[in-house]
């Protein structure tokens, strides 16, 4: 039976009561988030990106007069008569992925028609640039490495590696 002191379920909570532990709960859970916050504040946010240097493997693995895209890392390894070069397979307009049209010996943007020789030439379209160069050496394994992150001049005798 129901007690006017205690109320339906026979508890001794008064208003006062009820009110001081809604607060103490708030203030906890308050509490509780600010922790959280401050914790996630301070633990290090390291972003980790792969090198930006390839290994793109033997020279032999590459005709003579190729292109071959490596969608993976967004570069060409080109052979020429010259040597071996590369150049970044991104689109100096927006950034799209380009790809090798073997049938019209030519670079094309998917996106919005931009065109680039194989030496990475800007031929038509809204592109502001050509294609950038990327350094490419022969490490002591004799294997090909393109540094993604350092360009170097367009058709330099020092941008090509020989063989």
């Amino acid at each position: 039976m129901a007690d006017e002191k205690n109320g339906p379920l026979g508890n001794d909570l008064s208003r006062r009561q009820f009110f001081t532990k809604l607060g103490l709960g708030s203030l906890s859970i308050a509490a509780v988030g600010t922790a959280a916050f401050s914790y996630q504040y301070l633990e290090p946010n390291v972003l980790y990106e792969p090198s930006p240097v390839v290994n793109a493997g033997k020279p032999d693995r590459y005709p003579l007069d190729s292109v071959t895209l490596d969608v993976n890392n967004g570069i060409y390894i080109i052979h020429s008569a010259e040597g071996y070069f590369s150049i970044s397979a991104v689109c100096t307009h927006l950034g799209c992925l380009t790809a090798w049209k073997q049938e019209l010996g030519l670079i094309a943007c998917p996106c919005h028609g931009s065109k680039f020789e194989q030496s990475g030439k800007k031929i038509e379209g809204p592109a502001p640039k050509p294609l950038p160069w990327k350094r490419v050496w022969i490490n002591d394994d004799g294997d090909l490495l393109v540094d993604r992150s350092t360009d170097v001049p367009a058709l330099a005798r020092d941008s090509f590696v020989r063989v």
